[in-house]
C-alpha cells in the first residue's frame, strides 16, 4: 500500500482523504502526485483530462504508481453527459432513452458495458447514475439525464444501472439526493428550491434512492437544492437533517456520501467553498467533490486547511472527519476487490442496439426514406454546464455517412427558421431540435419551416413533449452519437 509522507499528521491526512479534486491536462501534474503521497485518496477526471483510451489508461497508471488504492472518479453518465467520448459523442444512449425502452435487463447490460470500458482504462468510481425523477418537464439541467417522470420506472432502472455498473467493478454514485427532478433552476448557476410536501417527496423523489440503496450502491451524491419540507434552512449538501437523519437514519444507507461540485454557484455564491465544505462534512458528507471549475493545488490547500482549522476550533468533530476518511478508504478497498472479481466480457454494440430500440417514430402515409443528401438544420439551444458544449450532437455526421453530401447548419434565435430555409435552398430539410417545448424560438422556427416546406423531417433529441407535426417525426430521447446514428438509419432507410 501507499507509504505516506512522514511529516503529514493524521488530521491533515484525513482532511486530504475526503477531497475529490480535479486537475488540468492529460498527465498528472507534480502537485497532484505530491498530494497523493500526503494522503489525498481520490481524483476526479473530466473531459479535459481525456484524449484516448490508451492515454487515459496511462494517466490512471501514473496515479496508481503514486498511490495504488486511489479512487479515480469520472462523470460518465453516457448519453448527453460523456467524458470518455467528449469530442465524438457517446456510444451509449443516456437514461431517458433507456427509460423509453423500459427493459431493465438492457439498462443493466448498457451500464455493465460502460463500466467495463471505464475499468479497462483504470477508472473505478463513476458519478452516475442520475436517479432524479424528471417530474418538471421544464427542468433545465436534468431532462434526458433522467430515466423518466414515473418514480417506479426511474427506481427499477436506477437499480439495474447500479447493478450493471458495479458488476464491472466500478462503484456507482447515485445522484442527486434527495432528487433534482422538480426544479426550474440549474444548481450550477443558483440555488434551486423544491416546495413539495414530505408525502410527495417520499413517494416520488426518494423512491429511486431506496431502490439504489437496496441494489447496493456504493455511493450517493448530494444535491445543492433547498427542500424546505426536509430542512428550511440548509441545502441538502449542507443539511444534517437530509444527509444524516434522512439518508443514513430513515433510509438506512451506510455507504459513501459525496457532494456535488462545491464550486457550483448554489454553494460557492452563498456559503463559499471552504465554509461549504466544512458544513458538508459536519452534516454527514464523506467526500468533497471539487475540480470541475477549480482545478489546482491552491484549491486543495484551501479546503484541506479549512477542514483542519474547523477540527482544531471545535466546529467540526474530529471523529466525524475521521469517519468520513475511513468511508473513503473503505470504498477504495471495495473497488480493489470488485475489479479483481468483475464478470463478463465485451458487449459489442449494445449502445447502438439500445438507441435503436429507444426511437419513437411517427410516420405519415406516403413517407419514403431519403435517397439524396438533405440539408440538416440544427436548432441549437445553449448547453447546460453538465453536458458542456464540447460534445457534438445531432444527425448531420451520421446522415452524411449514409447520404454523402449532406450539409449541416446551426441556427438559434428569432430568425432561425427563415435562416434555415435560406441556407437549405431546394434541398430536403431535416430539422433537429432539443427540448422544443422549453424554447419558444425553436417552436417558431419549426412552424416557419413546416409552413414553407411541409415535407420537413423533424428529429427531437431532447425530452419529447410536443406533438409530432411532420411527415416523419423521430424522438430519440437523447442526443448521444448512437441516438443520431439510429435516427439517420430511419431517415435514409439504412
Amino acid at each position: 500500500m501507499t507509504t505516506f509522507a512522514s511529516d503529514t499528521d493524521t488530521l491533515t491526512r484525513d482532511a486530504l482523504t475526503v477531497l475529490q479534486p480535479g486537475f488540468t491536462g492529460t498527465t498528472a501534474p507534480d502537485w497532484l502526485l505530491r498530494r497523493l503521497g500526503e494522503g489525498l485518496a481520490s481524483v476526479g477526471l473530466f473531459g479535459r483530462n481525456i484524449a484516448t483510451p490508451e492515454q487515459l489508461a496511462a494517466l490512471t497508471a501514473q496515479l496508481r504508481a503514486e498511490r495504488d488504492d486511489v479512487l479515480v472518479a469520472i462523470d460518465e453518465e453516457g448519453g448527453d453527459v460523456t467524458r470518455l467520448e467528449v469530442r465524438t459523442g457517446s456510444s451509449f444512449p443516456g437514461n431517458h432513452a433507456l427509460g423509453a425502452v423500459d427493459d431493465v435487463e438492457l439498462t443493466r447490460e448498457v451500464a455493465h458495458e460502460l463500466g467495463r470500458r471505464l475499468a479497462a482504462c483504470g477508472v473505478n468510481f463513476n458519478w452516475a447514475p442520475s436517479a432524479d425523477v424528471n417530474s418538471n418537464p421544464g427542468n433545465p439541467v436534468i431532462g434526458v439525464r433522467s430515466f423518466g417522470a414515473d418514480p417506479d420506472l426511474v427506481a427499477r432502472h436506477t437499480a439495474a444501472y447500479v447493478t450493471g455498473l458495479q458488476a464491472a467493478g466500478v462503484a456507482a454514485c447515485t445522484k442527486h439526493f434527495p432528487g433534482h427532478g422538480d426544479t426550474a433552476v440549474d444548481s450550477h448557476h443558483a440555488l434551486p428550491r423544491i416546495d413539495a410536501d414530505p408525502a410527495v417527496l417520499g413517494d416520488r423523489e426518494l423512491a429511486p434512492f431506496r431502490a439504489a440503496i437496496a441494489a447496493g450502491t456504493r455511493a450517493v451524491m448530494s444535491a445543492h437544492i433547498l427542500v424546505p419540507a426536509l430542512d428550511p434552512d440548509r441545502p441538502a449538501t449542507l443539511s444534517g437533517r437530509i444527509l444524516t437523519d434522512l439518508l443514513r437514519g430513515e433510509l438506512g444507507y451506510d455507504g459513501l456520501i459525496v457532494t456535488d461540485g462545491m464550486e457550483m454557484q448554489a454553494i460557492a455564491a452563498t456559503y463559499g467553498i471552504e465554509r461549504g465544505s466544512v458544513l458538508a462534512v459536519a452534516a454527514g458528507a464523506d467526500a468533497i467533490c471539487v475540480g470541475g471549475g477549480l482545478a489546482d493545488d491552491e484549491t486543495v490547500r484551501r479546503l484541506r486547511d479549512a477542514l483542519v482549522t474547523a477540527v482544531r476550533s471545535g466546529e467540526l468533530p474530529e471523529e466525524r472527519l475521521a469517519d468520513a476518511a475511513e468511508r473513503v478508504r473503505a470504498l477504495a478497498r471495495w473497488t480493489a476487490d470488485a475489479q479483481s472479481s468483475a464478470r463478463g466480457g465485451e458487449a459489442g454494440d449494445v449502445g447502438l442496439r439500445a438507441a435503436r430500440r429507444a426511437l419513437k417514430v411517427t410516420v405519415a402515409d406516403g413517407f419514403t426514406p431519403l435517397t439524396e443528401a438533405p440539408y440538416v438544420a440544427a436548432f441549437t439551444p445553449v448547453a447546460n454546464i453538465a453536458v458542456g458544449d464540447e460534445t457534438p450532437w445531432g444527425v448531420g455526421a451520421e446522415l452524411a455517412a449514409l447520404l454523402p453530401g449532406t450539409e449541416t447548419g446551426s441556427f438559434s434565435g428569432e430568425e432561425a427558421g427563415r435562416a434555415a430555409l435560406a441556407a437549405a435552398g431546394s434541398r430536403r430539410v431535416v430539422a433537429v431540435v432539443r427540448d422544443e417545448h422549453r424554447h419558444p424560438w425553436m417552436a417558431a422556427a419549426l412552424d416557419t419551416l413546416l409552413a414553407s416546406r411541409p415535407d420537413t423531417i423533424v428529429v427531437e433529441m431532447g425530452v419529447p413533449q410536443t406533438p409530432a407535426r411532420a411527415p416523419l417525426h423521430i424522438a430519440t430521447h437523447g442526443a448521444a452519437r448512437v441516438c443520431g446514428r439510429a435516427a439517420a438509419e430511419v431517415i435514409a432507410g439504412g
